[in-house]
């Protein structure tokens, strides 16, 4: 185990030192937490000293032609696909992805099984940290769901 203070804060990461990349994201799940991974998601997540950060703006469901279906899966699943065009435009890879800030609108319990299974999807085992957050309208009237990302570049 490795005990890291970050910002005043102690913080215990899986793994010992020798087995932490200094070029890799860190993440933190304390074992005295409720475990967030079944959710698609890491409680916190640090990023190398040495990298650039990349904030990357809000992305909906919008196909290429700018049209929003009107279901929420696949408005979710649009708008992974839109994130992953923004990576790679970064020459980023979904494993630098930090932190996530996910908004839903009329967010209610049966959209969390089609927001865990997109975010396992898209970054299986390396889950950034993340925040949803409910709102009762976004940006336009036919967006559903909007996924922001912060990113660590090397």
């Amino acid at each position: 185990m490795l005990f890291l203070i970050a910002g005043g804060i102690l913080l215990m990461t899986v793994g010992s030192p020798s087995t932490l990349n200094a070029n890799e994201l860190s993440i933190v799940n304390p074992p005295y937490l409720y475990d967030p991974t079944a959710n698609g998601y890491s409680t916190a997540v640090i990023t190398p000293a040495t990298e650039r950060i990349a904030y990357i703006s809000g992305q909906g469901g919008a196909d290429e032609n700018g049209a929003y279906s009107p279901d929420f899966a696949t408005q979710v699943h649009q708008a992974y696909a839109n994130l992953q065009a923004v990576l790679d435009a970064l020459n980023a890879k979904p494993d630098q992805v930090a932190k996530l800030t996910l908004y839903v609108v009329d967010h209610d319990p049966t959209k969390l099984g089609v927001l865990t299974r997109n975010v396992k999807t898209m970054f299986r085992d390396k889950l950034p940290a993340q925040t949803l957050v409910p709102v009762p309208k976004l940006a336009i009237e036919p967006m559903l769901f909007e996924v922001e990302a912060i990113v660590a570049l090397p």
